[in-house]
Parts: C-alpha cells; structure tokens; sequence
C-alpha cells in the first residue's frame, strides 16, 4: 500500500517552481496534492492579508496591537451592510501557481495526477486575528463573500480534476481546545463552528477536493499551545464530518515532536471520518528526523490504522532552506521504510 505523503502549505523554499521540482521529484509517486509553497509575502500565513485590511476604506487601525499590527474597527461613519472587499489576492496566486504546475508536469518533476492543493484560511481566523473583537462579526460576514468570491473564481480558472482546496482551522483548533489562557471556548461553539464549517465548504463543487488542516499554529516554529492530546482534534474532526455535507478528500491532525507516549495517540480510535476521507498525520519532524519520526508513526499506527504522513503545520517560518531539505528528506525516508 502506497503511504502518501501531504504539505500542509508553506514550505520554506524561495519559488513556486522550486518547490513543484524539488518536492515532487523527491516525493511524487507519493502525493495526491501540492501546495506551491506559498513563497514571498504568503510565508507569513493571514499576515499576508492584513495590508489588504489595513488598505481598505471601510476599516481604521486602534490603539490595540495584535501579532504585532494594529487591529482594526469599522471607520467612523461607515455603516456594517457598506463594508466590501475586493480581490483577496488567492485566486491570483492559484492561478499563477497552475501554470507553474503545468511547467512542472512538463519538465517531468510531477506526476500528470497530482493535483494543485490551494491552502486558505478560514474567515473566521483572519478577521478575528485583526479586528476588534466586538465588531469581528460585522466585518467577518463581507469578508467571507470575499473569499468565497476568490474560490468561484479559482474553480472557473482551474479544472476540477486538477484542484483541490484545504481550509486551514487554527484559531478555531485553539479556542475549541480551551487551554490557551488568552483563546478561550465560548459557550454555543459547537454549533458556530458547525454552522461556519457548513456554510463555507457548500460553495465548493463536489468535484473538486476539499480538506481540513487542523492547526494549533505555528508561531516562530511552535504552536500557540501544546495540545494535551489527540482528543481535542479528534472531536473537532468529527464535528467538521457531520457539518459539512459534500464529500471530505482529507483531514489533517498535528502530532508534537515530543509525544512518544501512547496517552497522546489513544483517542485517535474515536475519529469518524467520512468514507473516502484520508487521515494525513502531522508527525514529521526534521529536528529527530527519521529515527524519532518512525517511532511516533508506530506509536499512532496502534490507534489510528492507515494513514498518511505529513508535517504538524507548514515550514516556512523561522526555518532555512538546510532544515526544509531536512524535512523532505525524513518524509523519504519514511515512505522507504515503509516499502
């Protein structure tokens, strides 16, 4: 049985092309999908969307800082059903990114099917990483027609058997963790992030993939909290299952370089996926590299059954060039150990 390998988005290389020939002559014959890296001014994740934010008319800095820039309210005299937003930038990026794909497959560096896997943040995490918090929910809904936009517009520009989307869940992963001491559950979540989940997959078709990245963040290279355990995840995976009715191609779980205990991996047993819907493991880690990474992927295979592998969150930021190649190489040295 072939053991896919996954990215979860940023990757740490310098271009799209570099990353589409490196990664997929190394790992290609083990990849349903790729992300293309998201180099430059994506590498930091939704900071690539706060100069749209801040640009925009609707919206005027406060006094509060949050990941270090100002959050942002709704500007005197602008009423919340006037707030719009224009083009959010993904859907150029994609599109930019298919053709680099397309040079790949030519070149020969990447498998005819392998797809383009578009990584986007949810709504709900940009805006209220940026937006004062009392007034997050006006300035989330136009938002979330933005991107919704963005994905018409990606899906009329790519063809569907060639396309696939993940929404990344980081700020909701935290607050439904509820062990965070600034991030906290609210009572109603469930349902919200049911009803979110729900709504910003349907616009989706049914035939173009669509996955889950599951995420506690990434931070200078570390979580903004360490999860106790897979349960958390667990029970938000299912709930994201039963919420969204269109087929799920994937969901993706983060394992911490440190947990070699079985306490860790034993709700994985709980997880109820759609059928079809591939489990991607986020053990791969370069800092033990394939010593330490087989023992964690032993340790989940007690819990879980198959599943593929994957890094915890993406490799962009704080890391070199050196440490992606250390990445890439683990991950093959994962899928030769287990040929």
């Amino acid at each position: 049985m072939t053991l896919h390998a996954h990215f979860v988005g940023s990757i740490g290389l310098d271009t799209v092309d570099e990353v589409f020939s490196e990664v997929g002559k190394l790992l290609g014959p083990n990849l349903k999908r790729i992300p293309d890296g998201e180099p430059g001014s994506r590498r930091g994740w939704i900071t690539y969307q706060y100069p749209m934010l801040r640009a925009s008319p609707y919206l005027a800095p406060t006094a509060e800082a949050a990941a270090g820039f100002p959050r942002l309210r709704i500007a005197d005299g602008v009423k919340a059903e006037e707030i719009r937003f224009g083009e959010l930038g993904y859907a150029r990026e994609a599109s930019a990114s298919y053709e680099a794909l397309k040079r790949a497959r030519a070149r020969g560096d990447i498998p005819a099917s392998v797809k383009l896997q578009v990584s986007l943040p949810t709504p709900f995490a940009v805006i209220n990483a940026f937006a004062q918090r009392d007034q997050a929910k006006l300035i989330e809904a136009p938002y979330e027609k933005a991107m919704l936009r963005e994905i018409d517009v990606i899906c009329a520009s790519i063809p569907h058997h060639d396309l696939s989307f993940q929404w990344d869940v980081c700020l909701e992963m935290v607050i439904w963790d509820g062990h965070h001491p600034a991030i906290k559950s609210f009572p109603g979540m469930d349902k919200a992030f049911a009803d979110e989940f729900a709504r910003i997959s349907k616009p989706i078709p049914d035939d173009v993939e669509l996955g889950f990245h599951l995420c506690y963040g990434d931070m200078d290279a570390k979580h903004i909290v360490e999860p106790v355990d897979t349960e958390k995840m667990v029970s938000l995976a299912n709930l994201i299952s039963n919420a969204v009715t269109r087929p799920i191609a994937f969901m993706h779980l983060p394992v911490p370089i440190q947990r070699f205990d079985d306490a860790f991996y034993a709700p994985l047993a709980q997880l109820n996926l759609k059928p079809g819907c591939e489990l991607f493991l986020g053990l791969v880690h370069a800092q033990d590299g394939v010593e330490g990474t087989q023992k964690r992927f032993d340790l989940a295979k007690r819990h879980a059954g198959d599943f593929g592998i994957a890094t915890e969150c993406g490799i962009s930021r704080c890391r070199t060039p050196e440490l992606v190649h250390g990445f890439l190489d683990t991950y093959a040295g994962i899928i030769k150990g287990s040929a």
